[in-house]
């Protein structure tokens, strides 16, 4: 296998499993490990005693006893378990990092400059879900790697505790006749309670996931400190101009009975409508009409204007009909189905297209072609209320020829283009709809009263319209509709009086500030530059309780609204000392300064819209509060906030500061189930993420994952698209994880007995396998670095599982099992591995930290020493958050590049190698690789020098025996040397044709029953006769002068 590929295979195997297949030997039955308590008592296991016990080789009946030498062999020792016990475990390492206020002491004490991620607020309308958890974690992530590097970063967490979400939990949640009852107060109040026991709820459960926050001190919109703010920037967006009173139409949604913004809709797919086409009679045209158009109007067949539309409802509110005066339109006679002698106006590009659907294709007659120009003037008699007569209009370009009929049925109380259009042709804004979505009495001279608009009231007005003989035709239209994003159900565009705020005022710049914003991904800009550049009016009044009142009055008598920057900050400071509820509770007069007591005047009973409460955030906390900042550093939601948060959010800050209140903006994408569908209850595909940690009920079915295979699992994915999640998802993360895991075990459980300060070998004097690795690991770092810096988060997963498995599992460790067990405790070749150890294990687990935190800070607490911090004036680093980012020397990163070419070449050369091990196992012709006799041949020059430096070098440990793991290496000058071998391969290189051959014979040397090596010297001895020279020297030095009996020849 290519060794630069991603490995898969678990490192739970036993490192020894090459010597697989010779006699028994402790290393082999055992698992390698003793558990042994860390002197760190802080996190110890309390069951390390037990498992020391555990796991103490058995011998098994029928197989061969140990080795009388096994008790010389350095096994590993470590509290670090196999098993991350994470029900357990995760906890007790949440508590270590509570009772040392670990996160409260870096963001307050870290030497670097304050860091702000400001949190968007999640609604507290329910419990914790995927999507939750996939937010919280990614923002863990940032903040951690800033605390560990150094920096002051605070993380506030928040919430939006108003709106109608909660408020319709309530309700839910309350008999009927108990409804009915309820005041106002009674639903704020219940409301807030609500809210605030959600608020607990997941706050509890993000600690869970691992989350550091300042989780005593969030924000919620409700509080009052917030409130005020919140009105400060309405008075200041009102002084400056940009709040107003009119009545135009919103979308309004009939389910909630209140106005919404676009963020607050949704466009479900499936949704069809009752289109249909209609033809209104002309009874005039203009003295400067064209003389043939006014010819037809007055003929006998007479003349009629052809519209379609996707809302039949809205016709009782027709005042116009609007053309384009660049198109073409036709007199087209015949076109009516029912009457043959009507002439009927219809863009020249849909003729045939609508007398196809007419079944009138083959009668049709154009009489005249005449531009949009040409009709404008022409009334018509109005399709349901009698006596009422209309014009036609000038539209714009949003009249097309991609639907319909190229006349548009124009209700200016019903569409945002009907009202501009209206405007500029003062038509009356008529919109006979109620806030139950019901007709009026205005509609239609009263006929359709009381009928629901989406409901009964179309089906009535088809009706009606196909008894006038207006209606040509009717059919089903599947298209985007919008919902209201909380019940679920249709919305419709109304004309009420309402409060906006004008973009236009400050649109450009707004804009400008877009610019100035860095967007993760980078197609985030166009997408809000987009929907910036279109944004109308924004609606900010609901009419519901639970908010915050917009702070105006109105005259008892005209109704005329009053509201002035003195009376919005008397409301503010007001709020501010008593919470928005006051509103409620006091009277107009008690709310209004003393100089406008007394006028007759009344309390608004519009509340904000929610996304005004969220967007005035950057106010309200991050300029609000000393540890934070404003403009925060960054910004991190979901895709969906380019039109909900962060255009609210930077909508209010320009208005009032001539900024963006964010540097940076990343998005992410939804979570999804795992066969990309996404979850729903009555599916019952939901992934409930506290269920992933703690298990569900079938603990086989639904195991108990912990966070940190969560927070693997949301480092692994590509966030910037949607993501999935599932149970075979999951059991992949846990698989990759439990590999780790063991990894890291091997690696501290080879250090216990090592301490920096007394057994730590200089860099001049490490072999030159340790400095190409210690080399790797600065690459590492600047790989890990990076992708940190740019929030790439799967590409530091599979730059440390890479690592992990390619150059610690399958090369470095695969090789120094022989440096770490076999030589005496205190050898240069074991203490020089372990140097090496140290290092990469604290600076992996510095980089691991801010993903798998527990994981990580349990190794650290595992660590048989206390390692310095990289922070300027840490010394010691009681948590791994202490620790600092990596330790970067000089010499580690300008390593000489002999050296790095060297154990590049053998590392090639070792695929090469094992590729003939392989083949000559799976031919039965070996066991273990140390039975082989090597040579190999390279085809390269410069090839051929590095490994026959290696095979030349005065270094144990860098000899190329150590690096394939075999008993003995020749380099050869010729490929003629390699044909007399049992097996033999040939490598071809990428460009260069053969590369490597390699051949293999058995060896013919004698096998040390210590270390299983084929050596010539075993026998020399003979107080250890069964020992080769260094395993003889490594028993000597630990006090075995003379062989055990079982041992003895």
């Amino acid at each position: 296998m290519d060794r630069v590929a991603f490995v898969g295979a678990a490192h739970s195997v036993s490192l020894a499993s090459r010597w697989a297949g010779n006699r028994a030997f402790s290393l082999r039955r055992g698992r390698h490990f003793t558990t042994l308590p860390s002197y760190r008592s802080t996190l110890t296991c309390s069951t390390a005693s037990t498992h020391a016990a555990a796991e103490k080789p058995r011998k098994k009946k029928g197989k061969a006893d140990p080795s009388p030498y096994s008790a010389t062999v350095n096994l590993p020792q470590t509290a670090f378990e196999q098993r991350a016990n994470a029900t357990k475990r995760e906890p007790q390492i949440q508590k270590f990092w509570e009772e040392n206020a670990v996160y409260q002491r870096l963001s307050r004490e870290n030497p670097g400059d304050t860091f702000v991620l400001h949190d968007g607020p999640p609604f507290a309308n329910g419990p914790l879900h995927c999507g939750h958890a996939l937010n919280k974690i990614l923002k863990d992530f940032i903040i951690k790697h800033s605390l560990i590097n150094g920096k002051k970063a605070v993380f506030v967490p928040g919430w939006d505790t108003h709106g109608l979400p909660i408020e319709l939990k309530v309700l839910q949640g309350i008999k009927s006749k108990e409804r009915k009852n309820l005041s106002t107060l009674g639903l704020r109040q219940k409301a807030r309670e609500f809210a605030n026991t959600t608020v607990a709820n997941h706050i509890t459960g993000m600690k869970r996931f691992g989350v550091w926050a300042d989780w005593d001190n969030p924000y919620l919109t409700m509080n009052p400190e917030y409130e005020a703010a919140q009105i400060d920037v309405f008075g200041k967006m009102y002084e400056a101009g940009y709040v107003f009173r009119g009545k135009k139409p919103v979308h309004w949604s009939p389910s909630s009975r209140t106005a919404l913004a676009e963020a607050e809709l949704e466009y479900p797919e499936g949704h069809t409508s009752q289109s249909c086409y209609c033809a209104f009679t002309a009874v005039s045209a203009p003295a400067d009409a064209p003389s043939f158009l006014r010819e037809v109007v007055s003929s006998l067949g007479g003349l009629a204007l052809s519209v379609w539309t996707t809302t039949p409802w809205t016709m009782p509110a027709n005042r116009a009909v609007a053309v384009n005066n660049k198109l073409e339109y036709v007199l087209a006679k015949g076109l009516h189905p029912q009457l043959p002698e009507l002439t009927v106006v219809i863009a020249k590009e849909l003729l045939e297209t609508a007398s196809a659907k007419f079944g009138t294709s083959d009668i049709v007659q154009e009489l005249g072609v005449l531009t949009g120009k040409d009709l404008l003037g022409v009334q018509y008699t109005h399709p349901l209320e009698d006596g009422l007569v209309c014009r036609v209009v000038e539209g714009g370009d949003y009249i097309t020829t991609e639907t319909g009929t190229g006349l548009v049925h124009t209700a200016p109380g019903h569409g945002q283009e009907d009202y501009q259009t209206g405007l500029r042709e003062d038509l009356d804004l008529h919109s006979p709809v109620d806030d139950a979505g019901k007709f009026t009495e205005e509609a239609a001279n009263g006929r359709f009263t009381g009928l629901p608009v989406l409901g009964d009231g179309n089906k009535a007005v088809l009706a009606e319209l196909s008894e006038r003989s207006v209606l040509l035709l009717e059919e089903a239209y599947a298209h985007k509709y919008p919902y209201d994003w909380r019940t679920k159900k249709p919305t419709i565009f109304r004309a009420t009086e309402q409060w906006f705020i004008s973009i236009e005022g400050f649109r450009e710049s707004v804009l400008e500030a877009i610019e100035n914003v860095n967007w993760y991904p980078a197609s985030g800009i166009k997408r809000i530059r987009g929907m910036v550049e279109t944004r109308g009016d924004w609606c900010i009044s609901r009419q519901r309780s639970w908010g915050v009142p917009i702070p105006v009055f109105y005259d008892d008598e005209t109704g005329e609204s009053f509201m002035n920057q003195e009376i919005v900050n008397h409301v503010k400071e007001i709020v501010k000392e008593q919470g928005t509820d006051v509103w409620w509770e006091l009277e107009a007069d008690d709310l209004l300064p003393e100089a406008y007591r007394g006028r007759n005047l009344r309390k608004g009973r519009d509340t904000m819209d929610v996304w005004f409460d969220s967007g005035s955030s950057w106010a309200a906390v991050a300029s609000a509060r000393n540890e934070l900042a404003y403009p925060a550093d960054i910004y991190l939601e979901g895709s969906d906030q380019h039109r909900g948060w962060f255009q609210s959010s930077i909508l209010t800050s320009v208005a009032t500061k001539q900024q963006a209140p964010y540097k940076n903006v990343l998005t992410h994408g939804f979570v999804l189930d795992e066969k990309g569908v996404k979850m729903s209850k009555s599916i019952g595909n939901v992934v409930d993420p506290l269920s992933v940690i703690n298990g569900g009920n079938n603990k086989k079915t639904d195991p108990a994952y912990g966070s940190d295979v969560l927070r693997l699992w949301v480092s692994s994915v590509d966030y910037s698209a949607d993501i999935m999640i599932g149970p075979s998802i999951l059991r992949q993360v846990a698989d990759v994880y439990r590999k780790l895991r063991n990894t890291l075990r091997y690696m501290v459980g080879n250090i216990h007995d090592f301490v920096p300060a007394e057994h730590a070998v200089p860099y001049s004097e490490l072999p030159t396998l340790d400095k190409y690795m210690l080399s790797r690991m600065m690459q590492l770092s600047e790989e890990v670095g990076q992708a940190y810096e740019s929030f790439a988060f799967f590409k530091v997963y599979q730059a440390l599982q890479r690592f992990a498995v390619v150059d610690l599992s399958n090369f470095y460790l695969d090789i120094a099992k022989d440096r770490l067990y076999i030589p005496e405790p205190n050898s240069f070749r074991r203490r020089s591995c372990q140097t090496v150890l140290a290092v990469l294990l604290e600076n992996y687990s510095r980089a691991l930290a801010p993903i798998v935190s527990h994981t990580a800070e349990d190794l650290w607490q595992s660590m048989p020493y206390v390692p310095t911090s990289t922070k300027a004036g840490v010394v010691d680093s009681k948590s791994v958050f202490d620790a600092g980012w990596f330790e970067r020397r000089p010499e580690w990163i300008n390593v000489d590049d002999s050296v790095m070419k060297n154990w590049e070449v053998v590392l090639d050369a070792r695929d090469a190698v094992n590729k003939v091990l392989e083949a000559a196992r799976v031919g039965k012709t070996l066991g273990a690789s140390m039975e082989a006799s090597v040579k190999i041949y390279a085809a390269d020059p410069e090839d051929a020098q590095a490994l026959q430096s290696l095979r030349n070098c005065s270094s144990d440990v860098d000899s190329l025996e150590r690096a394939f793991i075999v008993s003995e290496v020749e380099v050869v000058s010729s490929p003629d040397e390699i044909a007399t071998c049992a097996h033999s391969n040939v490598e071809q290189g990428e460009k260069t044709g053969e590369r490597f051959r390699v051949g293999m014979n058995k060896s013919g040397a004698p096998k040390c029953e210590r270390c299983w090596h084929y050596d010539m010297t075993v026998g020399d001895s003979h107080a250890h006769p069964v020992l080769c020279g260094r395993c003889t020297k490594a028993v000597v030095s630990m006090g075995m002068e003379t062989a055990p009996v079982a041992a003895a020849v």
